[in-house]
């Protein structure tokens, strides 16, 4: 799973830094319509993504997730591939929304090493499986960049389907999936209104879950415009190869981080570092509005991927404590859910707010999210004592 996670997050990040330079060139268009349409285009996979997330979750948790990973694997290989084709932003939007019916690939990966894990080891775990979807989004980028520079942006898409391809045969060949249940989570099904009671019956799971949203709207605002706000600091010499540089600098922290954020979860309590991360993060996204050149954003970047990295192997772990093992996919499926909502949201608002404000605007914007959901987990966790005490 660490490979197929590896090749994965490889493959969607190589896209990622010259998404908006690819729609630069199917005509001569405006820069506020370029950067309106990066953040549509990049966000309406998440739209999908959002609906079907739950479903997927659903169906992992009574027939299994190794058989939703290949057909997740297949399915985003054939859509990358036909993107490679496509001579109009319309066509690339409509591919990008059909791709989302097979994103997850990653989440559900979380959700199969979850259940695979003893509770007590599942922060160091799921870090550890971070490490290889970190490694991916580090190396994507750079490659993405180079390929983009040197063979065009259409083969740099074909060959990206090759490698989404690779990882579901890695899955259909390389994962045996068991089920683990300890004694008081031996009921087989629940209801759908069962599940929803069991999320809506513990206050500070409602609020990491939608705190989770709020991370993803203040993290994608930037990405989708990453590479006009390169080309806007640093110049267009080489601008895919810098902008996945940008993009990689957080990949490097994040690597660096993610495993210890989850071994120290596992002892210190999940919330308080869900806290602290939120917190951290948002101080560091601030200085973000007053960067110079690319160099101190790259140092920001970085410094971004230690404390936001941590958040995803954090959050997961916690779900594991508080889901019996035969509802997590279901439980993990609403929580990535308003996750693509918050994808969707993110980079919509961020094309908005750098297309009439400024990139300054976004910084801005992030930071005050960040800093926002940190508070407010910490609010509901005092609030709940007794709660924390028992998972932390």
């Amino acid at each position: 799973m660490w490979f197929a996670n590896f090749f994965i997050a490889g493959s969607m990040t190589m896209v990622m830094p010259f998404l908006s330079l690819y729609i630069e060139s199917f005509g001569n268009f405006s820069e506020a319509y370029v950067q309106r349409w990066s953040g549509l285009t990049f966000g309406v996979t998440f739209f999908t993504a959002f609906l079907f997330s739950p479903i997927w979750g659903r169906v992992g948790d009574r027939y299994g997730r190794k058989t939703i990973l290949v057909l997740s694997g297949a399915g985003l290989a054939g859509s990358v591939l036909l993107m490679g084709f496509v001579t109009s932003v319309f066509q690339l939007f409509i591919l990008r929304l059909c791709m989302g019916v097979f994103t997850g690939f990653i989440s559900t990966s979380q959700a199969l090493i979850s259940t695979q894990t003893p509770r007590e080891l599942s922060g160091q775990a799921l870090g550890t499986l971070q490490t290889g979807n970190v490694t991916g989004s580090l190396m994507g980028p750079l490659f993405g960049g180079v390929l983009a520079d040197s063979y065009g942006f259409s083969s740099t898409f074909q060959l990206t389907s090759i490698t989404l391809f690779i990882a579901a045969v890695f899955v259909l060949l390389g994962v045996r999936e068991f089920r683990i249940e300890t004694e008081d989570e031996k009921q087989e099904t629940y209801s759908r209104k069962e599940v929803i009671r069991h999320i809506l019956l513990n206050p500070i799971l409602v609020t990491v879950m939608i705190v989770s949203m709020f991370v993803q709207i203040a993290h994608f605002s930037i990405q989708p415009i990453l590479a006009l706000f390169v080309s806007e600091i640093h110049g267009t010499a080489n601008l895919a190869f810098f902008s996945g540089i940008a993009f990689s600098a957080a990949g490097v922290g994040n690597l660096l981080m993610a495993r210890r954020w989850g071994k120290i979860a596992d002892s210190v309590g999940y919330e308080k570092i869900l806290v602290f991360l939120l917190l951290a993060s948002g101080i560091i996204y601030l200085p973000g509005a007053f960067v110079t050149n690319i160099w101190q954003l790259m140092i920001l970047r970085f410094l971004l991927g230690i404390t936001i990295g941590g958040i995803i192997p954090v959050r997961t772990a916690y779900i594991r404590q508080v889901a019996p093992v035969s509802i997590q996919g279901e439980v993990l499926g609403y929580s990535t859910s308003l996750r693509f909502l918050g994808n969707i949201i993110g980079p919509a608002l961020g094309g908005l707010l750098a297309g009439t404000y400024g990139f300054t605007s976004v910084f801005f914007t992030t930071t005050i999210l960040l800093l926002l959901s940190g508070l407010s987990l910490a609010l509901i966790m005092q609030r709940q004592p007794s709660t924390v005490s028992r998972y932390g």
